[in-house]
């Protein structure tokens, strides 16, 4: 809130108030400046910014950005938070994963976690990626169970690992009204993974017995992870999640149980991304979207939405996994501030296997750091009130709820799983950003963008795959799986011949001329990873074909100004071309040069080029 001082001063007033028209008049400005003769609202667009589910980010958010009412942290429409209170108590809860198969092991890992920060355990149990049923005990060996809520994921058997969990309550003297956690039965999420029809009456039953029985256990995990890690966009993520909430619904109020009830037994699951504006945005749209299905069937007061987020598996990569840190530290931030009542941490070698102790441990302080040295819980809703914030909550909320009506439409979750329409949706909003990723339009830092070809790898303990042989289901994709092939070829030539496959930096000029592009290519094939030789620093045409002999490489690219491109690019491209170059690419948009074979410039599609080169070298 802005006070006026006491004697009236204000800082402001020596300043008019700027309008709308004269910023729009500066932008067109600098846009003139740019090239782009564009006036009036098309200046604007100029600057928008067109993302997933047809939003589109513009440049400037006023007033006029109207939003519906957000109400109050703790009421309906639960926009700004589930509780009054929010996370500014204690902060969310930290829940750490843990998918070692070992009880022993498990039992350390645990413990290690529980004295260092984590508030709340989050274990496979069962199947070829969790602890068995009776190793459970022993892994839960000196835990409080009546202080450390358990999460578990039983895909395999969640009967015999949630009686296993109930049987150490109560054989540990923990009162039922104390016992903390969720069973985590989604037979619809399994479904949508494996393509095995789901059953949804052992969810519902251990839904019934939670509700008259275990106060604190939610027996029922709503989680969106599958369609996330499908491909999903987050309007597409959010209406399945409806979709899901809405079919468990209809099965627990049919076998009895009231609204209330049955939304007191669901736990939603959701992916926390990079981009911590839109996940702020997701979090405070799922709040709302959910309210009005609990309002729509009749209960209002039960439409605050638990929720528990984790950190993308998508945007976690495998080439340079120390930039995973800080992609997860802004999810994170993104989920605390959009009021997650959970959070998970992702490893950051998660992608690459199990973590090891230094990995977990960063993954528990992320949460820390934010919390006890950002103080980022202590204020509720922070972003609440921003303009663009509220906008882009409106504008998803929308796009979600049209997607949750067509997949009803479609006879509800499960048909439209069944039907394929939920893959072929996901498929096709994976297909775009692939293109985007191609094209590095979605830059990934350290590996289509930075890359360091000569790392040494980061190696973990293989991680089983619970889903490994399944039937069918929804795939699982990574942003960086395209350029991941590409290394892997890479990788396999070097283990083949000793060297990894090469490409001639042909500078022309000064460095001042070649600088920029040099950079851009270095990269570029460095993404694919193909090493750039740029020795010596510059060529001409006297001096290309020896320096191509003496890198030892079958392909070069030319680098330098538009300027000397136009006096020296095809002499030097011929040079080459006589010397034995395969290809010869030139860094620019694209021209008309003679022995010059291909273009590469700043939105080309980089995945294309390089399988082209790669494939042309003989790398297989």
């Amino acid at each position: 809130m802005t006070v006026q001082p006491a004697d009236g001063l204000s800082p402001a007033a020596a300043f008019p108030d700027p309008s709308h028209d004269q910023w729009q008049s500066l932008v067109e400005g600098v846009l003139r400046k740019s090239g782009k003769e564009v006036t009036g609202s098309a200046a604007e667009e100029a600057l928008s910014t067109t993302l997933e589910d047809g939003l589109t980010t513009r440049p400037l958010y006023t007033a006029s950005d109207e939003s519906p009412d957000t109400g109050f942290p703790g009421f309906a429409p639960f926009t700004r938070g589930s509780r009054a209170e929010g996370n500014a108590a204690g902060g969310w809860d930290v829940r750490q994963r843990h998918a070692l198969t070992d009880p022993a092991r498990l039992n350390e890992a645990l413990l290690g976690d529980l004295e260092n920060g984590v508030t709340s355990l989050w274990l496979t149990v069962g199947g070829p990626a969790g602890v068995p049923v009776d190793g459970l005990a022993r892994a839960l060996d000196g835990v409080y169970l009546d202080l450390a809520p358990i999460a578990l994921d039983a895909p395999d058997g969640l009967d015999a690992a949630a009686t296993e969990l109930l049987r150490l309550y109560e054989d540990r003297g923990v009162a039922k009204d104390e016992a903390r956690g969720t069973l985590g039965a989604d037979p619809l999420g399994h479904e949508a993974r494996t393509g095995v029809e789901a059953d949804l009456a052992p969810a519902v039953r251990w839904a019934q017995r939670c509700d008259a029985e275990y106060s604190g256990i939610r027996a029922i995990a709503v989680d969106a992870l599958p369609y996330h890690e499908a491909g999903g966009s987050a309007g597409e993520e959010l209406g399945l999640s409806l979709a899901t909430g809405v079919a468990y619904l209809r099965a627990l109020t049919a076998a009895g149980m009231s609204v209330e009830a049955a939304c007191g037994q669901l736990e939603f699951r959701y992916a926390a991304t990079a981009d911590q504006f839109l996940t702020i945005a997701k979090l405070r749209a799922a709040r709302r979207l959910w309210a009005r299905v609990a309002e729509a069937s009749g209960a209002p007061a039960a439409g605050a939405q638990r929720q528990h987020a984790v950190t993308s598996p998508v945007m976690m990569t495998r080439r340079d996994p120390w930039v995973n840190m800080l992609r997860t530290t802004l999810a994170t931030l993104g989920a605390g501030v959009g009021g997650a009542d959970s959070v998970t941490v992702l490893p950051f070698d998660h992608a690459l296997g199990l973590p090891d102790a230094f990995a977990r441990r960063i993954s528990r302080n992320t949460s820390t750091i934010l919390m006890e040295e950002s103080h980022l819980a202590r204020v509720i809703d922070p972003a609440g009130g921003s303009w663009y914030v509220e906008r882009l909550t409106d504008e998803l909320a929308a796009a979600a709820w049209a997607f949750f009506q067509e997949t009803e439409r479609a006879g509800g979750l499960p048909a439209a799983l069944r039907s394929g329409t939920v893959a072929e949706r996901l498929a096709a909003t994976w297909a775009a950003r692939s293109a985007k990723l191609a094209r590095r339009k979605e830059p990934i830092t350290g590996v289509s963008e930075f890359p360091m070809p000569g790392e040494r790898p980061v190696e973990r303990e293989p991680a089983p795959d619970a889903y490994a042989g399944a039937p069918g289901g929804l795939p699982r994709v990574r942003r960086d799986e395209a350029f991941e092939a590409l290394r892997a070829r890479s990788d396999a030539h070097l283990a083949a011949t000793g060297s990894r496959p090469k490409v001639f930096v042909a500078a022309l000029g000064p460095a001042a001329a070649y600088t920029a592009r040099v950079s851009f290519a270095v990269n570029l094939f460095g993404a694919g990873g193909i090493e750039a030789v740029h020795d010596p620093v510059s060529v001409d045409t006297d001096t290309a074909a020896a320096a191509l002999t003496a890198s030892g490489a079958s392909v070069a690219v030319l680098c330098s100004s538009d300027a000397l491109y136009a006096e020296q690019a095809e002499q030097v491209a011929g040079a080459l071309k006589s010397a034995g170059a395969a290809q010869v690419f030139l860094a620019g948009r694209p021209g008309e040069y003679a022995d010059v074979d291909a273009y590469v410039f700043a939105g080309c599609d980089a995945v294309a080029v390089l399988t082209s080169v790669l494939d042309r070298m003989g790398v297989a």
